[in-house]
């Protein structure tokens, strides 16, 4: 029985109903302080200008002009990588929206560079982390989850880590928190210091503080999510490529238009490249998209590694590939401007795989054809598949 009043009892006397959830929140928000304050000792990664030969300057009636690319490089993050970014944002939406608490094991499904940013958040928060992945992830990402006091928890197929995370999630009252579906909300694409802000801000002394690409490869789709929006949000003449590591499912889906496309051999580029497409990937910010042989991948970071004097990993291979690519067509158009990309990780973490020649042709990798590729893009500034 109810009355305009609300609820009432037996005999009609008004009934209060009233649940309230208040608890103490000391321990969250010091744990978001501790995030905000470890944040704060940070300084941005740098963002690299990457040699191009003479080729990529000519001269026109107003000037001297060209083409510049450069390197955002997340590798100088305390953990080592772009994921950096992700995970204080993962933790942070968390946290303030009560799925973490005190003593909250929290589980990730990651194939690496994510799990090695989280458990680094997680123990500077003090809970329980656990990482869902592939037996194939490298070693030296498995040392270093290991090293934060994370713990790894292996499946066979790069499909199963989603329903294994739950699972565990279940089992242990944790909190799964889901870089794949929750990638693209947790970060604030307006600004706040995320990664497309940054990059601009970094540009605007440079002769083209508006770059004409950025290139970003495809993981969660959080990344490209950011940048894509936040180029429309800040009216940007700027356009968003994502490259796409084989036997991933991003590509065809982009393509055919196709949001249920899946794929069932996992990615050898560690970091990028999905069995199925992730809920954070919003395809309509993007502008083009290119699928990345994975001997490109490899071949390219090798070159760029050479060039650097220093290791990177496969997926800044795979986002260099496409920016190459680009600097050619806009050389051939005569079209100056600069293109952006990302220098995710190092390289040491797969010394044991894309710089060990006997991994590759385990995997039946051959470079040749893209090493070949490369001379004669560096050589001359042509590119031909």
């Amino acid at each position: 029985m109810t009355t305009r009043g609300g609820p009432v009892g037996t005999a009609g006397a008004p009934r209060t109903l009233d649940v309230d959830h208040r608890f103490d929140r000391g321990w969250v928000d010091n744990a978001v302080r501790l995030i905000d304050a470890d944040a704060t000792r940070s300084a941005d990664t740098h963002l690299l200008r990457y040699p191009l030969p003479e080729w990529s300057r000519w001269d026109t009636d107003e000037g001297s002009t060209g083409i510049s690319l450069y390197l955002k490089d997340e590798s100088t993050h305390i953990t080592g990588s772009l994921k950096h970014r992700l995970a204080r944002s993962l933790f942070l939406y968390a946290l303030c929206n009560g799925w973490i608490l005190k003593g909250t094991t929290v589980i990730e499904a990651s194939s690496g560079s994510t799990a090695v940013s989280e458990a680094y958040f997680a123990q500077l928060i003090g809970v329980p982390f656990i990482a869902v992945m592939p037996r194939t992830t490298s070693p030296a990402k498995v040392a270093l989850i290991e090293r934060r006091g994370g713990r790894c928890h292996f499946v066979d197929r790069s499909d199963e880590v989603y329903s294994e995370a739950q699972r565990l999630a279940d089992e242990t009252g944790g909190h799964f928190i889901d870089q794949f579906t929750m990638a693209e909300r947790a970060t604030d694409w307006r600004g706040n210091n995320n990664i497309a802000e940054s990059i601009f801000t970094q540009l605007a002394q440079e002769e083209f503080p508006v770059p004409t690409w950025v290139v970003v490869g495809a993981g969660t789709g959080g990344t490209s999510a950011t940048i894509g929006r936040f180029i429309r949000y800040r009216r940007h003449d700027t356009w968003l490529c994502v490259v796409d590591p084989e036997n991933s499912a991003f590509f065809p889906a982009y393509r055919d238009g196709d949001p249920d496309a899946g794929s069932d051999v996992g990615s050898r580029i560690e970091g990028i490249g999905r069995p199925r497409v992730e809920p954070s990937f919003i395809s309509q910010v993007i502008d083009r998209m290119m699928s990345v042989p994975d001997d490109a991948s490899i071949a390219t970071a090798r070159r760029a590694s050479e060039t650097l004097g220093r290791r990177v990993g496969g997926s800044t291979g795979t986002n260099l590939w496409g920016a190459l690519r680009l600097i050619a067509e806009m050389r051939a158009q005569r079209r100056a401007g600069s293109v952006v990309t990302l220098l995710c990780d190092g390289g040491d973490r797969y010394s044991g795989t894309y710089y060990n020649d006997e991994w590759l042709a385990g995997k039946g990798l051959d470079l040749g054809r893209a090493e070949g590729m490369l001379d004669e893009f560096f050589t001359t500034g042509e590119w031909s598949e």
